[in-house]
């Protein structure tokens, strides 16, 4: 055959079908359709055909059954190399089919939508469009099989330029085609096997409950890029991200200049950038090896910087610094003056970018805050935590518990000021991003001292003194945040002998009235908070 002849194009969402369907035709060849998709090829002045004239079978149980056909499948399915198939298809007046252009009803999307039902849910099911999708992707050979419409470029060059698709470009859509089934199935997977049926079936016009951990877990990533090396130079490693990335998370971010980032150059990034989205005033978070080694809020890029990097210079060196707000000149002049291995930031003047122009391998991101507008199940799903462990993975949901002042428990004789307040709030969250066991010292919206990754709390407690002595910060008046309770009095002991006044810890000691006496005896105030923030 020298040329294609025939095109059967079915589309849920329908961008660019037209134009497609112009270049096919153009090429002569003979358009194929269904339902609305036909009738918009129609509209545009392009010869089309109704499946259902070609199949002589109308499509019936509301568009259920269409294209489930000897007619589509046997013009699919034939191997245009083995004259049996050709003679089968001669004698059951059967023509080839050479493009198939489907994308499939928006079951994810449709999920998605809070009080989404589950005969919402079931209606976008689609039966027919992954059956075709895979009898084309089988014979990719003969058949060039389309499923996004961002594909639909490379076809209409390819036929421009030599009036037919290169068996390169044919592989690489069947294997888009069968990744496509494969995240499709996954998705209808998780959502079915999420639904908690209990003593009876959930009514199809009502939304079901859903459990955020389905009876089965369908991870759907798609590789980013390859790497150069993974956490060591010895190792392999590639960036994958989730099919439908959460808005406002790393991996949707937009690099602007710099080298290609490393393994650990992500794995910190990502530390960063999940820690400055807490804020909701200007801050700055500035990671080393996972950890924030200067966090602070201001009011603007500048300020918040600034004292971000009074807590630990030494540490800050080729650090990740992350922004929640927009970054201008004065901010970057001030930045610039640091090696910093990545900049993150939702926007910066073009100002700020000049003054790293000639800073080539500083990486700069731009990553947009992120926004809601999905049903709590698919927002819960987006945040799941997952680490891997031998033949198998832990799931849980993302550790985001945000603590109001009226969670506060105070437990002392001493009542906090209104200024310790607001620093024992500011403490408790960049304790929550310190891997455990974690001690945080804090005053005036900035970190004056951390301590983190220690087997025993009191290494953590003596570190973050350290620090801050090497930094030249006064630990005087500070408050302190512990992620877990304080097993014995020694760990207060230390924190109160280095200047603190005020201390948050979740609490839940069998020993918690010793501590609270030792905080009593040394004239501080403590506070519970009745929640732990263990990170490993």
């Amino acid at each position: 055959m020298n040329a294609p002849q025939t095109a059967l194009l079915s589309v849920s969402d329908k961008t660019g079908i037209v134009e497609l369907a112009q270049a096919l035709h153009a090429q002569g060849v003979k358009l194929l359709s269904t339902g609305g998709t036909a009738k918009l090829l129609a509209d545009k002045g392009l010869p089309v055909t109704e499946v259902a004239e070609m199949t002589g079978f109308p499509e019936m149980l509301d568009g259920r059954v269409k294209t489930l056909h000897p007619r589509v499948h046997g013009g699919l399915l034939a191997r245009r190399d083995f004259p049996s198939h050709m003679a089968a298809l001669a004698e059951h007046h059967i023509n080839t089919i050479d493009f198939l252009v489907v994308n499939l009803y928006p079951f994810e999307a449709t999920v998605a939508k809070a009080g989404c039902t589950l005969e919402d849910a079931i209606e976008n099911i689609d039966i027919g469009g992954p059956a075709m999708v895979r009898s084309a992707a089988k014979n990719w050979k003969d058949v060039a099989v389309l499923t996004d419409a961002a594909q639909y470029d490379t076809v209409i060059a390819e036929l421009k330029a030599a009036g037919k698709v290169s068996d390169k470009t044919k592989l690489g859509l069947s294997i888009a085609a069968f990744n496509r089934i494969s995240q499709y199935d996954g998705a209808i997977s998780d959502y079915l096997s999420a639904i908690q049926i209990g003593d009876d079936v959930p009514a199809g016009d009502k939304a079901p409950v859903l459990d955020l951990f389905p009876g089965q877990s369908n991870g759907r990533f798609v590789k980013v890029q390859d790497l150069r090396y993974g956490e060591n130079s010895h190792q392999q490693a590639a960036l994958y991200r989730d099919l439908f990335p959460a808005p406002g998370s790393l991996v949707t971010a937009k690099q602007l200049q710099g080298k290609e980032l490393s393994y650990n150059n992500i794995a910190d990034a990502d530390a960063a950038w999940e820690c400055v989205k807490s804020f909701t005033t200007p801050a700055c978070v500035i990671v080393k090896h996972a950890n924030p080694c200067g966090v602070a809020v201001g009011a603007h890029a500048l300020e918040a910087y600034s004292k971000a990097f009074q807590t630990d210079p030494t540490s800050a060196f080729g650090g990740i610094i992350a922004l929640n707000c927009e970054l201008d000149e004065a901010g970057a002049q001030q930045i610039s003056k640091q090696f910093v291995e990545v900049l993150m930031a939702p926007s910066f003047t073009a100002a700020a970018l000049e003054v790293f122009k000639s800073k080539v391998n500083v990486r700069i991101l731009q990553i947009d805050l992120p926004k809601g507008g999905t049903s709590a199940w698919d927002q819960g799903r987006n945040l799941m935590d997952m680490k891997r462990i031998g033949s198998g993975i832990l799931l849980q949901t993302a550790d985001n518990h945000e603590l109001a002042l009226s969670d506060l428990k105070v437990v002392t004789t001493k009542q906090p000021t209104a200024e310790e307040l607001n620093d024992l709030l500011f403490a408790w969250t960049v304790a929550k991003y310190v891997k455990s066991n974690a001690i945080v010292f804090c005053k005036g919206g900035m970190t004056m001292g951390v301590g983190a990754g220690q087997m025993s709390r009191l290494d953590s407690a003596r570190i973050a003194s350290i620090k801050a002595g090497h930094a030249n910060l006064s630990l005087a008046g500070t408050v302190v945040a512990s992620d877990a309770f304080f097993p014995f009095r020694d760990g207060l002991d230390v924190v109160v002998d280095q200047g603190a006044t005020c201390v948050i810890q979740p609490g839940g000691s069998m020993r918690d009235q010793e501590v609270i006496d030792a905080a009593n005896e040394r004239g501080v105030s403590m506070v519970f908070s009745g929640v732990r923030h263990f990170r490993h």
